[in-house]
């Protein structure tokens, strides 16, 4: 067994030889990030291996002095002796949206739903009389007869949870001094089952019928979010969100996919969301003085791959062809089989999906965006790792997925990071002297470049000719920012003494054009599928929805610009921001929009993008800057045209 010490936690792990690096620091109990889920793509679990024997299996994304240095990528070097080994600051997995209240992000219910006649949980206050010998009426019966006395309820049905708790608190209401009197919850019906017998599904002591709390969810790739909401009043109480603890094995869908096959790989993923969702839970009783356990519903949205990790479903066959997941519409589970830290019998509603990539994160956003109910010919997008897409009315939806890849959320690109601090979110090319001005989040020195970043920077080499529309840099342009480095032509965006670090320049280099080229021409290439399958063109599309958190951060001229949207008046776009999270809000305090997600899941057509040879061919015709067909961007044609007149 070999001994490798960890700096500078200064943890210990012992393992045989030939173990990957990543195996052991995770053994040693260290948090540590895999972006590309230990593939070896994204280059950013470098680590610094300063005594002992290793071998590296992939040194691509390492630079001459790198390897000069002894860095390695933990999830591609193996051991072959006792090692010390230095473990870089990597970008922690910490919150991502502020926790205090901000009154322009309280949701409220667009739709009109008469929410109040039909709540999925309602409560009831009771007095029931205490057994006695002239009355040995059981426990349960007792309640079940106050229950229809009091409140008109007939009959009800209880768990052995339930049961095996009711004597005890009928009785903790009378050491209490308040007799017998408690409140039950009942969970008046599903959507799976609308007149099954009423449920029981908490029993309190006193008078608790002031306030009926709910969670909605969305387990989102990148980012989770928790509305807290009292179904009482209709009214959103909190929010809290951060990143998906699962970022560290993987960053996008397929690495997750990929980790779930290893031994305890899927357990160990279901873990993490789960321990996301509880530390945001948490936090939002911390901020509120609330007890977890009076939480009585919870509704979630995610996509397909999410939806399967969430709950330990096998999401092996989501990325293999006939592309197949285990369920698209899960029924309703119990908190307490997935480890939720809300009352055990609450019931958790996944919303329905559609097929392999588009799930209930799409479901929810055409439900809380109202496109389901729209005249207009719409297109509603989710901009991420995968771009989802719906096409369609009321009257018809047609959706599909294309595979963008984890360009814009930074893993693959030699100076990418995540939107957090010190990302570079917006720049600007000067048309004579090349020279970059960023703007950085948290107006901080910056430390990479983030999507939104990246998306701005491209576009602006490409109005002033850095590049060329095959995303060639333009090498004889006169300025030292672009050159050719370790990793082939670049341009240099920020010089290293300018960076949070000091050590290393901020660059775009030619391969990471060449990625976000091929992402963007991926998303493109979706809408051009969906709407010529349905024989109209993209210029009859009359309104385009941005969802997601990425998305309310996209530029939607310089996204024009390299051909990432469609060229058409930008009063047609609106950004809606988290519309997952919106939808889960939209459907656990409203039944019937609850119903109306699974219509909606039923009427969209999925397109299956994979086996699509339209989409290779869109695909390979968006791969130029903005687009092989120019006649579609007359609006960058005129900037390009009024550029070269001198």
């Amino acid at each position: 067994m070999n001994k490798i010490l960890f700096r500078p936690e200064g943890q210990i792990a012992k393992v045989p030889d030939g173990t990957l690096l990543s195996e052991a620091i995770t053994r040693a109990g260290i948090l540590f990030n895999l972006p590309c889920g230990g593939q070896g793509r994204c280059g950013r679990c470098k680590v610094i291996v300063e005594l002992g024997d290793f071998k590296r299996r992939e040194t691509s994304r390492l630079s001459s002095i790198e390897l000069e240095q002894g860095y390695a990528l933990a999830c591609q070097t193996t051991i072959h002796s006792d090692l010390q080994v230095f473990i870089p600051p990597q970008e922690a997995i910490v919150r991502k949206l502020p926790s205090e209240k901000a009154a322009a992000e309280i949701p409220t219910l667009s739709i009109v739903c008469d929410w109040q006649s039909n709540p999925t949980i309602r409560k009831f206050f009771l007095t029931i009389e205490p057994p006695s010998l002239s009355d040995n009426t059981t426990d349960f019966e007792r309640l079940k007869r106050e229950l229809a006395r009091q409140h008109g309820i007939k009959d009800l049905a209880a768990n052995l949870p339930m049961l095996r708790k009711l004597a005890g608190t009928l009785r903790e209401s009378e050491t209490k001094g308040q007799g017998w009197q408690v409140t039950a919850v009942l969970e008046m019906g599903t959507w799976v089952e609308e007149d099954a017998l009423p449920r029981l599904v908490d029993l309190r002591p006193g008078d608790t019928t002031e306030r009926r709390l709910a969670v909605a969810v969305d387990i989102g790739t990148t980012s989770n979010v928790v509305y807290l909401v009292d179904q009482a009043s209709g009214q959103f109480v909190d929010s809290a969100a951060a990143y998906n603890a699962q970022i560290s094995c993987g960053e996008d869908v397929i690495s997750r996919i990929l980790y779930a096959r290893k031994e305890g790989g899927l357990q160990h993923l279901q873990r993490l969301v789960v321990q996301t969702i509880n530390k945001l839970l948490q936090e939002l009783a911390e901020r509120n003085q609330i007890d977890l356990s009076e939480i009585y519903h919870m509704t979630v949205a995610g996509n397909t791959t999410m939806m399967h990790l969430f709950l330990a479903l096998d999401p092996s066959f989501i990325r293999l062809e006939p592309y197949i997941p285990t369920v698209n519409h899960p029924l309703p589970v119990r908190a307490s089989e997935l480890g939720l830290h809300i009352c055990p019998e609450a019931t958790v509603d996944c919303l329905p999906g559609t097929g392999a990539y588009v799930g209930g994160d799409i479901t929810a956003g055409v439900l809380s965006s109202e496109m389901f109910q729209a005249q207009e010919l719409t297109l509603f997008i989710d901009v991420g790792t995968n771009g989802e897409i719906v096409l369609g009315n009321a009257d018809w939806l047609i959706a599909c997925a294309c595979s963008a890849g984890p360009a814009f959320e930074g893993a693959g690109v030699r100076s990418g990071m995540r939107a957090t601090v010190g990302a570079i979110e917006e720049a600007w090319i000067n048309a004579d002297t090349y020279e970059s001005t960023c703007r950085v989040i948290g107006d901080v020195a910056p430390r990479g470049i983030c999507g939104s970043g990246m998306i701005s920077l491209l576009a602006e080499m490409f109005i002033t000719g850095v590049v060329d529309k095959s995303g060639h840099l333009n090498r004889s342009l006169d300025t030292p920012r672009v050159r050719v480095g370790d990793h082939g032509p670049e341009y240099v965006v920020v010089w290293a003494k300018e960076t949070q670090t000091r050590k290393e320049d901020i660059v775009l280099t030619e391969v990471d054009i060449s990625n976000l080229i091929r992402a963007k021409g991926a998303i493109y290439a979706g809408f051009s599928v969906l709407t010529k399958s349905v024989g109209i063109d993209l210029a009859d599309v009359e309104q385009v929805l941005i969802g997601g958190a990425f998305g309310q951060y996209i530029d939607i001229e310089k996204a024009i610009q390299i051909g990432l949207m469609p060229d058409m008046p930008w009063e047609r776009f609106k950004y809606l921001g988290n519309t997952s999270v919106l939808g889960a809000f939209t459907a656990l305090l409203c039944p019937d929009m609850r119903r109306e997600a699974v219509e909606i899941a039923k009427k969209m057509t999925y397109l299956e993008l994979s086996a699509d040879n339209r989409f290779m061919e869109e695909f390979t015709s968006a791969l130029f800057l903005p687009h092989t067909d120019t006649m579609s961007f007359p609006s960058v044609m005129r900037l390009l045209d009024k550029k070269a007149t001198p």
